[in-house]
C-alpha cells in the first residue's frame, strides 16, 4: 500500500505540473487510472445491432507537403531526410504528388492498426482538408522501411469502394467439438458505402460453423448502408478437418533371397530351447546352386587355406 501511495503521489505531482487543462486521473482506492493525454488508440463507438464496429469518433489527420520532383533519385533524397513520397488520387481530382513525415506516418499506422479508417489530409498550400483512405503502403522487404504511400481521395456525400478487413468472432463448434481447424480464404472484403457508414472491420460470427461447412459472402450479416461487392459464392472462412499424420504400418515382404539367414547368424531357437528347423523351401535357398562345387577363389594377396587332413 505504501508503494502504491508513492506512485500515486508522483502522478499527482505530474498532473499539477501539466495544468488543469489536461485530463489526468489517479485514485488510491480502486486500481483504475485514466491517462487520456497519452492515448493513441481511437475510441470506438459501442457495437450496435449490426454486429460491426462503426467509425471511430476520433478523426485521424495527416500533414502532407506537395512535391514537384519525381523519379527514383528524388524519392531517395526524400527518404534520406526522413520523408516518404506519396500520391493522392481520386474520382474528381488529378493525381497530386505529396510527401509525408516518417515519424508522423508511423504513429498513424500504429493507431489505425489495419482497420478501415478515413484520414483528413492537411496541406499548407490549400485551406480545405482532403478526405482519404490508405490505398497501399509499400515497404522495403528487408529493412521494413516505408517506400511509398498511395492515398485515395473520397467525398463525404458520395459512395466509394474500399477493402475492409475480416474479424472472426466466437468459438467454432467444429473447432471445439470436432477437432476442426478454421481456414480463412480471404482476409478482406470489398464493400461500397458512404463515409458515415464505413465500418472499421466486417465481423463474422463462426460460433455455429461445423466441420465441412463454409461461410460465403452472400451469408454475411447485412450492414446498414454497406453493399458487398464481391461474388456472393466467394468463400470467406471454412472449418476443415486437420491434416492427419497417418503412420501406416509397413509390412515387410521378404524378397527373393532374403529368407536365408546371414552368414554366422545363430539359428532360431524355439520355446523349448531346441533349434527350429528351417521351413520347407528355405533349405533350398540355403543350399548352394548346382555347379557351384568348386570352392571360391581366394582374394588377391590372401594365403590359400590349408588342405584338410585325411
Amino acid at each position: 500500500m505504501r508503494a502504491l501511495a508513492v506512485v500515486n503521489a508522483r502522478f499527482l505531482v505530474i498532473a499539477q505540473k501539466m495544468g488543469s487543462a489536461q485530463s489526468f486521473g489517479c485514485h488510491l482506492g480502486p486500481l483504475a487510472y485514466s491517462f487520456e493525454p497519452f492515448s493513441t488508440t481511437p475510441a470506438l463507438d459501442s457495437r450496435g445491432d449490426r454486429g460491426n464496429e462503426t467509425m471511430s469518433k476520433k478523426q485521424f489527420t495527416l500533414n502532407v507537403t506537395p512535391r514537384a520532383n519525381t523519379g527514383r533519385s528524388a524519392s531517395r533524397r526524400l527518404r534520406k531526410v526522413n520523408q516518404v513520397p506519396a500520391i493522392l488520387y481520386g474520382k474528381h481530382t488529378t493525381p497530386e504528388l505529396l510527401s509525408v513525415d516518417v515519424p508522423e506516418f508511423a504513429r498513424l499506422i500504429k493507431s489505425i492498426a489495419g482497420s478501415a479508417t478515413l484520414i483528413e489530409l492537411k496541406r499548407k498550400d490549400k485551406p480545405e482538408a482532403a478526405l482519404s483512405f490508405l490505398q497501399e503502403v509499400q515497404r522495403d522487404p528487408i529493412t521494413d522501411r516505408f517506400l511509398h504511400v498511395d492515398l485515395h481521395e473520397v467525398k463525404a456525400d458520395e459512395k466509394f469502394e474500399i477493402r475492409v478487413k475480416i474479424s472472426l468472432t466466437g468459438e467454432s463448434f467444429g473447432v471445439k467439438n470436432q477437432s476442426g481447424v478454421l481456414e480463412t480464404s480471404n482476409q478482406f472484403v470489398r464493400i461500397r458505402c458512404m463515409a458515415k457508414d464505413l465500418p472499421t472491420f466486417i465481423e463474422v460470427d463462426v460460433t455455429e460453423l461445423k466441420v465441412g461447412e463454409t461461410i460465403h459472402i452472400g451469408e454475411l450479416k447485412a450492414v446498414p448502408g454497406v453493399e458487398y461487392r464481391d461474388d456472393k459464392s466467394q468463400p470467406v472462412v471454412s472449418c476443415v478437418e486437420p491434416v492427419a499424420e497417418v503412420a501406416a504400418a509397413v509390412v515387410a515382404t521378404p524378397a527373393a533371397g532374403e529368407g536365408a539367414p546371414a552368414a554366422g547368424a545363430a539359428p532360431a531357437v524355439g520355446a523349448d530351447g531346441k533349434p527350429v528347423a528351417p521351413a520347407a523351401g528355405d533349405a533350398k535357398a540355403a543350399a548352394p546352386a548346382a555347379g557351384d562345387k568348386k570352392p571360391a577363389a581366394p582374394a588377391a594377396g590372401a594365403k590359400p587355406a590349408a588342405p584338410a587332413k585325411k
